[in-house]
């Protein structure tokens, strides 16, 4: 009755379907490796950062301007001095914050010697005039290191905002509204005055942690998964079928024959 798959046409078809069933499960198995590796990825870092928990001086893990905040400094926990400029706080609006939505209270922190630091230190629901009074002279400061946001993070369009805000965070904003240079991403404070909320570490989108991709390569490894179990299917089918039609003709029930 399976005579048949020893015919020329069936040993090709067998040849194709087993070729197709590998390459599927070759690319599954690549995806589902990438999607270990972003996890792997995402747990080292998080295990980085429990195990830095303390303050570190913000100028061993960003010696410079040019020092770029990744997934290695992302939430890592610093500490600095100086003393704020009053004269440039800026508030930072539509940021969301246990599901209510209100302003980051960014000040610029000038240290000894070096750039200044964005420090955001709370945030406030409701008016803008409700920031706290800045403190002066010279201050010490320990929070978690933060990304540069792009320009979609905050909804708010930079150039129709009112004086004295900032549409998101980042060197290429800061740049427009004040005199000095700054490092790169933002700080927020661990202790925030009467009045301010602290602003949880924020993750940028994107990011080479645990994200959407990883997600995407999930659901990858899983279509091609289905994709060989589908060509296994419908080879069988097809087999099926191909007896079934052997059968009838074997007992004269070919419509051919007729």
């Amino acid at each position: 009755m399976y005579r048949f798959l020893f015919s020329p046409r069936w040993l090709v078809g067998t040849v194709v379907a087993v070729a197709a069933i590998g390459v599927c499960l070759m690319l599954g198995s690549w995806q589902l490796g990438r999607f270990e590796s972003r996890v792997s990825t995402h747990q080292e870092i998080n295990k980085a950062v429990s195990a830095e928990s303390r303050a570190r001086p913000l100028s061993e893990i960003l010696p410079d301007t040019a020092a770029k905040v990744g997934t290695d400094t992302l939430g890592r926990t610093v500490s600095f001095t100086g003393s704020y400029d009053a004269a440039h706080q800026l508030l930072v609006p539509n940021r969301t914050v246990d599901g209510r939505s209100g302003y980051y209270v960014l000040t610029p922190l000038r240290t000894d010697g070096g750039p200044a630091v964005p420090v955001v230190r709370g945030w406030v629901a409701g008016s803008p005039g409700a920031a706290p009074e800045v403190p002066s002279g010279q201050v010490s400061v320990t929070g978690r290191l933060q990304a540069p946001e792009n320009s979609g993070s905050g909804g708010a369009v930079a150039g129709g905002l009112p004086a004295g805000q900032l549409g998101t965070i980042s060197p290429a904003t800061l740049v427009n509204v004040l005199p000095y240079p700054v490092y790169d991403g933002w700080v927020a404070a661990d202790d925030v005055p009467a009045g301010l909320t602290t602003v949880p570490t924020v993750q940028p989108q994107g990011g080479d942690g645990l994200s959407l991709r990883a997600f995407q390569n999930l659901g990858y490894t899983l279509e091609w998964f289905v994709f060989a179990g589908f060509v296994v299917f419908m080879w069988f089918r097809l087999v099926r079928r191909e007896a079934e039609a052997a059968q009838d003709r074997a007992l004269g029930l070919d419509p051919a024959l007729d």
